[in-house]
């Protein structure tokens, strides 16, 4: 139960610094210089040693829809994407709006082994945004958080009413904000591209409203809200206000909302699509700018792994979604850190440290006594990503081919090690 990491540079909250660390019993007991034990030993000579990360919205699919994603091949990419831990949404089949489900996933995490897995439960029974679930026997079964996501609540009164029981379980709601009457139908965002390539446009208006909602309920309510893969620079202001008056909201982002502009969709590559749309240069722009000032709190990859037959048809009929939970680190790094847009410690901070505190977890950080949830990385190794090697059934990716840095070669979950090249 004794695990030794040495020579590798940790990378702690504020800085970076060579050092060892020393894991017993699945706990961080020594952090030190020349640190030695009599164990298995990982020389993480030339690598970077980081907080596990953790990625608090990817979609896992199971159970009912195992021909996507099932727990044990999501796991398998999330270890091999650095991620120790990962929340999954309810918009399973069943869905995951009562405890029976949520025992079921971490009965399943725990078979297959590999990395923890949180489960999400939905707001509304059957996410149909009617009658709530019941939050309280799914916090006691395990859910971390409540979300509908993939639909917005869209009874106002029944989003006031999920906001104050789950503040009453010391859980968050985990907005997916998008007004479906306004969207009416739309497939990416509408703009200048979607006119010139006959696609249904969806307004900003369409998410930048539900945002405003659930903010001025959190602050009407004086609960925490939590707003999820924002996509919108009205959006990042909105929240950004908000913040500035004392409201209780956190939000989170997507490598391909900092990375890519609605110009992609001219290709009619269907695996553009996704769920709000990338937008435009000034949208990511924004996004970019509210990761760096901290209105955006976290990077989370909205992993939504789709079979190539939910892909492989028309754009318009096409499934929304993309798979990233094995590209999200080495995208942001790349574009992040070595762009002058982050250091390498504020990356931490929004792809480990803030997801554990908004969701209340274990883990987010490198110190003694904490646990041994670590990821060990090779910032130098350059390379092109390749859909077809991923260990998720997902293999619907824009980023195919890209070029980036920051290879991950070990991920350690509770002391062991989960995946390792």
């Amino acid at each position: 139960m004794k695990l030794l990491i040495k020579n590798g540079t940790l990378v702690l909250a504020d800085c970076e610094k060579k050092a060892d660390i020393l894991i017993e019993n699945g706990k961080i007991s020594k952090i030190g210089k020349d640190v030695t034990a009599d164990c298995k030993t990982v020389d993480a000579s030339g690598k970077h040693v980081l907080p596990g990360l953790i990625d608090m919205h990817v979609h896992l699919r199971e159970p009912g829809f195992e021909g996507k994603e099932d727990i044990e091949s999501g796991s398998k990419a999330a270890v091999a994407g650095g991620f120790t831990q990962i929340c999954c949404m309810p918009n399973t089949d069943p869905v995951c709006d009562n405890a029976v489900v949520v025992n079921y996933i971490k009965n399943r995490q725990r078979e297959v082994n590999l990395c923890k897995i949180n489960p999400i439960g939905a707001i509304t029974k059957g996410e149909n945004g009617a009658a709530m679930s019941d939050i309280g026997k799914m916090k006691k079964a395990g859910a971390v958080a409540i979300s509908d996501d993939g639909k917005s609540v869209m009874d106002s009164n029944i989003m006031r009413l999920a906001m104050e029981y789950a503040s009453g379980f010391d859980i968050k709601c985990l907005c997916h904000c998008e007004d479906i009457n306004l969207v009416d139908g739309g497939v990416v965002n509408e703009g200048y591209n979607s006119t010139l390539t006959g696609l249904k446009g969806s307004l900003r208006a369409a998410e930048d409203i539900m945002i405003a909602r659930d903010i001025a309920l959190a602050e009407s309510l004086n609960v925490p809200v939590h707003i999820c893969h924002v996509s919108t620079y009205s959006g990042v202001e909105i929240i950004r206000s908000a913040k500035s008056r004392g409201v209780k909201v956190t939000a989170e982002t997507c490598p391909h909302y900092f990375i890519l502009t609605d110009d992609i969709i001219t290709t009619f590559d269907t695996n553009t699509k996704v769920n709000p749309p990338v937008r435009e240069q000034k949208d990511r722009a924004a996004i970019t700018e509210g990761i760096k000032d901290g209105t955006l709190d976290c990077i989370v990859t909205d992993h939504a792994p789709h079979a190539l037959k939910d892909k492989q048809v028309e754009y318009n009929l096409a499934a929304f979604g993309i798979s990233g939970i094995e590209t999200s680190f080495a995208l942001s790094y790349t574009y992040l850190v070595k762009t002058g847009v982050l250091t390498l410690s504020g990356l931490m901070q929004r792809m480990s440290k803030a997801p554990a505190e908004i969701l209340n977890l274990d883990g987010g950080e490198l110190k003694e006594g904490g646990v041994a949830d670590i990821t060990i990385v090779d910032l130098n190794k350059k390379y092109k990503i390749d859909s077809g090697k991923f260990l998720s059934k997902g293999k619907n990716t824009p980023f195919n081919g890209f070029e980036v840095f920051g290879k991950v070669v070990c991920t350690i979950v509770d002391g062991e090690i989960k995946y390792e090249v």
